[in-house]
């Protein structure tokens, strides 16, 4: 028996699956290198982290020093001392605090332990560690050995009690040195930096290239910038309340509640922390404690809901859950330095996606914009079966000033074609086809309650139903499209009324009527139907209703669709042809303003 055949086709299914694998390795591959590299190289990455913020930081002010007179090299200069200075005044003012925190050590120790006498905390703690003690005998653990080991004599030499006192003090100290030398190279080269960045963006699309890295640079110096002054301005707030409070080293704990704004959700019930305790422990009742409670309560929502809010817009352009990955993810990396800088590295990153189209995956990914379109959503809701979703979707549009009409053209007659389009694919079952339909008919029987908008009032003889006809095409979709353009017709005044596509055929249909009837328009999803069937329609249009104005309503039709052009080479002006349900309103509103008197419809005498 020959079995090449089925080698072969084994060899197919290997291959096959090895492309299918090449995709999802490559990037996994490039992902634990870079995540390698970022925790290998912490030692490098954070200083120069720290510098580009600081560079961003500084950019607006030697900005405004070069604007002012002073040359490039000079204004880079002052700028990075006015940068240091301001860091080191800081620094200095911290130690003041912790020298004199640490002289009223003492009686703040006493005044502590007087109030937790008061609560009866050390008995609590006694019976606690009683309890441990017997829990520890069940397993056969010695009581003493939960006591913690007396200390050993050290013999160390002075030179050995020096290293081990200045190492932790160099350390910060050279850091600080490293980071400022990269933010002064980082603002006397940014321009050679931003010609290589374009160089590795490409060079095909210069100009667009060009403006996206400006753009992205100069927002991303005013979002560090204007961060950075709100978090100083909750600092001096809550420094100042403190000492009105009385609260001994209200500085330094408005220094750290500054600091700690750069931490997401979790930074500022660290930064009350200190300061809480502090209150208990110096003031001998517990005012000073409420104090602080109260103070941070009050600033904290007024930073987030007021503040910040003015200064950024809505939001600082990250989505919740970004935050808290980002938060998680730089402190594993870089420690305590990576949970403050994870919200500007952050908000960085999606700047740069929503600039440089080969990075637009940050801004999905990180952003806080809808990962999905409009009408991406209304499709995806439909297909999910979700119709109260739908009209939520549409409600609060409608709520935010958008008219029925705009948001019918924008998104339902869009998410429409999407469905339509996967049912031409035949990538759509009929059992989910069926779901779309259900969830969509609903949608527009709740939305046919909306009030109508009020606008001009037009004659009776456009108001009478079926004075506008929406004709469903040959698509499994055309009938629903037909009935949003009609209830968006209704909701401006006219009478408007959907039919299908059967209504042409066989005997004439009751409504057809040329008395009664102003306007026709045929709607079609491009994906559902052809050019043929669009002819089709239209000839038992004007053979029903020869005197009527058509419009072909090819719905959201691509500039250069096919379709649309091959209507428009052999149309001939039998039909005006548009693309939108604005165009559709403005037909209406044409027809109806060049439109001469015509004979009243029975109807109409017998209610006059």
């Amino acid at each position: 028996m020959d079995r090449r055949p089925t080698n072969h086709r084994l060899g197919g299914l290997a291959v096959a699956a090895a492309g299918a694998a090449g995709p999802l390795t490559t990037p996994l591959v490039t992902g634990a290198i870079v995540v390698a590299g970022l925790y290998l190289g912490r030692d490098l990455l954070v200083p120069l982290a720290l510098a580009v913020i600081l560079a961003f930081v500084l950019a607006p002010v030697a900005r405004l020093l070069t604007r002012a007179g002073l040359g490039q090299v000079p204004a880079v200069l002052l700028a990075v001392l006015a940068g240091v200075g301001v860091l080191v005044g800081i620094g200095v003012v911290v130690l003041t605090q912790l020298a004199s925190l640490a002289v009223e050590a003492g009686h703040y120790a006493s005044n502590l332990q007087a109030k937790l006498a008061r609560l009866r905390l050390a008995e609590l703690l006694a019976q606690a560690e009683h309890a441990l003690e017997g829990l520890g005998g069940s397993f056969g653990i010695q009581p003493g050995a939960l006591q913690p080991a007396p200390a050993t004599a050290n013999g160390a030499s002075p030179l050995e009690v020096l290293a081990r006192f200045l190492g932790p003090v160099l350390a910060p100290l050279a850091t600080a040195g490293i980071v400022v030398v990269f933010a002064l190279f980082i603002l006397l080269y940014r321009a050679d930096l931003r010609d290589r960045l374009i160089r590795l963006a490409g060079v095909r699309d210069l100009h667009r290239t060009v403006g996206a890295l400006d753009d992205a640079a100069y927002r991303l110096s005013r979002l560090f910038l204007a961060q950075l002054m709100l978090n100083a301005g909750f600092g001096v707030f809550i420094a100042a309340g403190l000492w009105l409070a009385g609260l001994p080293g209200a500085v330094l704990w408005g220094i750290l509640a500054a600091l700690m704004r750069f931490v997401p959700f979790v930074g500022t019930f660290v930064a009350v922390v200190p300061p809480l305790l502090l209150a208990l422990a110096a003031d001998p009742g517990w005012t000073l404690a409420i104090c602080v409670v109260v103070l941070f309560a009050v600033g904290e929502p007024a930073m987030g809901q007021i503040a910040e809010p003015l200064v950024f817009g809505r939001s600082a352009g990250l989505s919740p859950l970004s935050v808290i990955v980002a938060a998680t993810f730089w402190t594993f990396m870089w420690g305590p330095i990576g949970l403050l800088l994870a919200t500007p590295m952050t908000v960085g990153l999606v700047v740069v996606g929503r600039h440089v189209p080969k990075l637009e995956f940050l801004d999905v990914m990180l952003g806080d914009r809808p990962p999905l379109k409009p009408e991406e959503s209304f499709y995806q809701r439909a297909l999910d079966g979700d119709a109260d979703g739908l009209v939520a979707q549409a409600r609060q549009a409608l709520r935010a000033g958008t008219s029925l009409a705009t948001w019918h053209d924008e998104v339902a007659l869009r998410g429409l074609a999407l469905a339509e389009a996967d049912w031409s694919r035949e990538v759509m079952e009929p059992a989910r086809l069926a779901v779309v339909r259900q969830q969509v008919e609903t949608l527009l029987d709740e939305l046919a309650e909306t009030p109508p908008a009020e606008g001009r009032k037009w004659p009776e003889a456009w108001t009478v139903e079926g004075a506008v006809l929406c004709v469903a095409g040959r698509g499994r979709l055309d009938d629903l499209a037909a009935a949003i353009a009609a209830q968006a017709l209704r909701h401006d005044g006219f009478g408007a009324l959907a039919l299908p596509g059967d209504a042409l055929e066989g005997e004439p249909d009751a409504r057809l009527d040329p008395a009664r009837v102003r306007i026709c328009v045929l709607s079609v999803l491009e994906e559902g139907s052809s050019a043929a069937a669009v002819r089709y329609f239209l000839r038992r249009l004007h053979r029903y209703l020869p005197e009527v104005p058509v419009a072909v309503a090819l719905w959201h039709a691509a500039p250069g669709s096919a379709m649309l052009a091959e209507l428009r080479a052999e149309d001939g002006g039998a039909a005006t042809l548009v693309t939108s349900l604005g165009e559709v309103v403005a037909f209406c509103h044409a027809t109806a303003d060049q439109a001469p008197p015509r004979p009243a419809h029975p109807l109409q005498a017998a209610r006059a």
